[in-house]
């Protein structure tokens, strides 16, 4: 009863505060986390710039025609088109997501509400990769782009890794840094700053590394590899005192992320060299969508491994503090109790019979939770080790760069 509760209750709100943490970033996230006896959230101007943003791109972003479209007309343009393509690859990926996501959260793996998604979008995405390498006229990932397929194929697993691991952080650190140590809003958004400049310094670092040295590429893929893998599993020794340890863990593990995630593109666009510009930003659209598909698959890996850590870590301590503590043995106050704590509503636990009106319950029990939590989310970042040690090998076997890196202009904006 207690697992159901907390499982319907939706554990930290993940899903929603990591959906608007991914489209605004990590401020955006935390400013929907829901405070107070109305539920009500708080929001912040970033919510407009994605919208400002866009706008600014539809009335003002003018760029020259493409060599690729030069000279044909709307209709050969649209024939052009790899519809098919569309239509398997994301009915596909959606259906195959949806089936991860729902085993063994909200429904049983052997149920046919998983089976039955994943099985389509498997087959379904098997059937395009036929598609795109034997039936299209048009692919949407062209034969040019293969002008070296070993590194392009290492980069884009590397890119795939790299996503999985980005997303252990981005998804899971915003809601750590608010269940375990501390609820002040400031406090939580101060916490996420190590994240976001520590990747931006590490793609500045790695590109200018690469362009310094004219390749070495191998070499600086396996260091922020390996930056990256031991950042994010050294994150698993998080506990509820131990916050001025995470602080250079997080940074390690973000320059490591940004050594790989915008390098990577850079990589696999210089590979482009016949023609050399036709298909480049093709290149660079298919590392960002491997990135992002490595990071829903990753994300759906993690949250699975961390359901199942929470809700038994979540009746251990919440329960058995309340139990030994507090004197309180109804199960369906236990039960609301770590409900509560799996909305991250707080002060409503403050009304519960055994708690209201006692002092230092209620503090009791919100420690309770976030030991809970401590315990639940080390073993996320032990499985983001699994991803980046295969990061590292395949990053040990990548091909040097170097005769690729020439001065040539892919597009000259005037």
């Amino acid at each position: 009863m207690i697992h159901h509760a907390f499982c319907d209750a939706g554990p930290l709100q993940i899903p929603r505060i990591a959906a608007s943490g991914q489209r605004t970033g990590f401020a955006q996230g935390l400013a929907q986390i829901r405070v107070g006896h109305d539920h009500e959230a708080i929001h912040i101007s970033a919510t407009n710039v994605p919208r400002q943003f866009l706008l600014l791109t539809a009335f003002f972003y003018f760029p020259p025609p493409r060599v690729n479209s030069q000279g044909l007309s709307r209709r050969q343009i649209l024939g052009q088109i790899d519809w098919v393509g569309g239509a398997l690859s994301i009915p596909g990926m959606l259906l195959f997501m949806m089936g991860m996501q729902w085993g063994g959260y909200q429904y049983p793996w052997g149920s046919a509400h998983v089976l039955a998604p994943l099985i389509l979008g498997f087959v379904l995405l098997v059937s395009f990769f036929v598609w795109e390498a034997k039936l299209a006229k048009h692919p949407m990932f062209p034969k040019r782009l293969r002008q070296v397929p070993r590194i392009l194929g290492l980069t884009l697993i590397i890119t795939f890794i790299s996503g999985a691991n980005f997303f252990s952080i981005l998804m899971f650190w915003p809601t750590q840094a608010f269940n375990v140590y501390g609820h002040d809003p400031v406090g939580v958004g101060i916490r996420g700053l190590p994240v976001g400049f520590s990747i931006l310094a590490g793609c500045c670092i790695v590109l200018w590394l690469l362009s310094t040295f004219r390749g070495h590429n191998r070499e600086l893929l396996i260091i922020a590899s390996i930056l990256m893998t031991v950042g994010c599993g050294a994150l698993s020794i998080g506990r509820i005192d131990n916050l001025y340890q995470m602080w250079g863990l997080l940074v390690v593990a973000g320059v490591g992320i940004g050594g790989i995630v915008v390098p990577a593109s850079i990589i696999s666009e210089s590979l482009i060299t016949v023609p050399p510009s036709s298909v480049r930003m093709t290149s660079s659209a298919l590392t960002l969508a491997i990135r992002v598909i490595g990071g829903s698959i990753g994300y759906c890996v993690y949250y699975n491994v961390f359901i199942s850590k929470i809700v038994p870590a979540a009746i251990y301590y919440i329960g058995g503090a309340m139990e030994t503590k507090l004197n309180i043995t109804d199960p369906l106050v236990i039960k609301e109790a770590i409900g509560i704590t799996g909305t991250s509503l707080l002060p409503l636990l403050q009304e519960l019979p055994g708690i209201k009106g006692v002092p230092g319950a209620y503090d009791l029990v919100v420690l309770a939770g976030q030991m809970a939590y401590a315990e639940a989310y080390k073993y996320v970042y032990y499985v983001s080790i699994a991803f980046g040690a295969v990061s590292i090998v395949a990053a040990c076997f990548l091909g040097d760069i170097n005769k690729y890196m020439d001065d040539h202009v892919a597009v000259v904006m005037h």
